[in-house]
């Protein structure tokens, strides 16, 4: 980014962006346009047209344009990454180039420099820019680099690089392989991925980035490359490269800046064509995001806070793998997270690191289990305690002897409904009288996929439909639903998550079936007749309100 460019002095004379402002936040993006634009409350085309008017330069809408077609020679990662700007096409002795910021004089001389040509710049929208470049990045390879990009990506840090000498790695051969990985965990990163999977085939190697929910196939290396990329990662994650034929997990802390890190947990598994590798980006902010921006509607939100607010009982978070329980519940316990405190939690793995918790990794070789935690901790004058799973009865009657001795406690289970976790605990053997009497409040969630807000569309659906897919009448005379479409800033026109939720209050009226040894569809009617929406009414509202679409909904809940 360049502080010194004409164009952000430009609008700070205009009064459209503030100099301290500019100060504090120019760490916090990546090119000098995205930066006016983001201070001044402009978006990237309006900012691309006040530079037309102000600096006679040409306008280029990258929209439609192939990145495949700009010659590899062309292609300087190091530069187009920190300059922000893209090569487009190459006419004799003239390159013309693509910049969100036409007075980056220096940048334009650096291309200069390096291409041996004379540059003719053209002003491009900053977004389209990001996604094109990310595109021709992509496209253009990443073990075709230079001994500077090399250098870049090869010097990131992971807790690992210590150890690297004595792992008979020949550090020369295997150069463009750390750069390789150490790319793509990048890429993961700024797109937003939750897991990578390297998969081994018999004529194929294939990466995929799990984005909002989705796995995309990202790049299909060489299939020669398998093993050399699976002892790679391996090392990073300071795991056995000799044993192929065993499941083995990790963890890998990689090292961005002086203060930033990543922390990325690794599980491998011995396939047929060879060791399939699945890494689960554990982003620590995640877990601060605070309650407002998670999706509880407000009545949802108001149940949650008061039973956290209680001095005991317990709280269940409930959903399949990967349905956000855990930031759920991280959640919840950085509201309770205070001083006067004591709060301990039992993981399975810890995938978060929480300052002022104490966090037990559970070990079943150690006979550190979750019931074991759990009797520990209650000689350890707990306030709350979270068990991150409840898998078997022990824990079930442990953690429900606490709820009712002055404890509040929190977990989750695997079952899909709220109605339905209360039958499962009566199933393990927990009798009715404890879950009726433990148990203040069930949640049930889901994640679906956000709308682009940029290029949603209206979406016009009968009126018999609505009703099938279960509207009322109200909602059809009022409605309006959205589809997606797709551009250059979302995913399939989806962008981000949202969690879809059933929180159920056990009220007297709900307890009493329990303790009579009423099933899970008489409780599912009773709460509904209280007013807790299950999961399908309340994705419903969610697309009403135009944050996703009816097809997510009908993806992520039961029809």
């Amino acid at each position: 980014m360049n502080i010194n460019s004409p164009l952000l002095r430009k609008f700070i004379t205009l009064g459209r962006v503030d100099a301290e402002t500019v100060k504090l936040k120019q760490r916090e993006f990546s090119s000098t346009a995205e930066l006016i634009a983001k201070c001044s409350g402009i978006n990237g085309h309006e900012l691309a047209e006040q530079c037309i008017d102000l600096f006679r330069v040409p306008y280029f809408d990258l929209r439609d344009f192939n990145v495949e077609l700009i010659p590899k020679e062309l292609v300087k990662e190091k530069l187009i990454r920190q300059h922000h700007i893209l090569p487009l096409v190459k006419k004799g002795r003239k390159l013309y180039i693509a910049a969100s910021d036409p007075t980056d004089y220096g940048a334009f001389e650096n291309f200069e420099f390096s291409t041996g040509l004379s540059c003719e710049v053209v002003v491009a929208d900053y977004q389209q820019l990001d996604n094109k470049i990310e595109q021709l990045l992509d496209a253009s390879g990443s073990l075709n680099l230079s001994d500077d990009e090399f250098k870049e990506f090869a010097d990131l840090d992971t807790d690992s690089s210590k150890d690297q000498q004595n792992t008979g790695e020949d550090e020369k051969d295997d150069a463009p392989i750390i750069v390789y990985i150490n790319k793509i965990l990048m890429d993961a990163i700024k797109k937003g991925a939750s897991d990578l999977h390297f998969e081994p085939y018999e004529h194929k190697y294939r990466v995929r980035f799990r984005i909002d929910g989705i796995l995309h196939e990202m790049a299909s290396p060489p299939n020669s490359l398998a093993t050399r990329l699976s002892a790679r990662i391996k090392v990073m994650a300071r795991l056995d490269i000799a044993e192929k034929r065993k499941p083995q997990d990790g963890r890998i802390k990689l090292k961005i800046t002086e203060r930033k890190s990543i922390d990325f947990r690794v599980s491998t598994l011995p396939t047929l064509w060879g060791e399939k590798i699945v890494m689960r980006i554990l982003d620590s902010s995640s877990a601060m995001l605070g309650i407002d921006v998670l999706g509880y509607e407000p009545e949802q939100k108001k149940l949650y806070m008061d039973a956290l607010e209680q001095p005991q009982g317990m709280i269940l978070v409930t959903g399949p793998t990967g349905s956000g329980k855990t930031v759920s519940l991280y959640t919840g316990l950085n509201i309770l997270n205070q001083p006067e405190r004591n709060i301990s939690t039992a993981e399975d793995p810890v995938e978060i690191n929480l300052e002022g918790i104490n966090q037990v990794q559970i070990n079943p070789k150690a006979d550190m289990t979750f019931a074991n935690a759990l009797k520990a901790f209650l000689r350890q004058d707990p306030d709350v305690v979270m068990v991150g799973e409840i898998r078997d009865l022990e824990t079930a009657e442990i953690s429900i002897k606490a709820a009712q001795t002055g404890h509040l406690v929190m977990s989750t289970l695997h079952t899909n409904s709220a109605p339905e976790t209360l039958t499962r605990l009566l199933n393990m053997g927990v009798p009715a009288y404890n879950v009726a009497s433990s148990i203040t409040l069930i949640i049930a969630q889901r994640l679906a996929r956000r709308l682009c807000p940029k290029c949603k569309t209206p979406e016009t659906l009968p009126a018999e439909e609505l009703k099938r897919q279960g509207f009322n009448e109200q909602q059809i005379s009022e409605l309006t639903l959205f589809a997606p479409k797709g551009c250059d800033s979302c995913t399939e026109g989806y962008k981000g998550r949202v969690g879809i939720y059933e929180v159920m209050q056990i009220t007297p009226e709900i307890a009493q079936i329990i303790m009579r040894g009423g099933n899970s569809l008489e409780i599912a009617e009773v709460s509904l007749r209280s007013g807790f929406n299950n999961l399908r009414l309340s994705g419903l509202k969610k697309a009403a309100d135009g944050v996703t679409s009816l097809a997510e909904i009908n993806r992520v809940t039961s029809f």
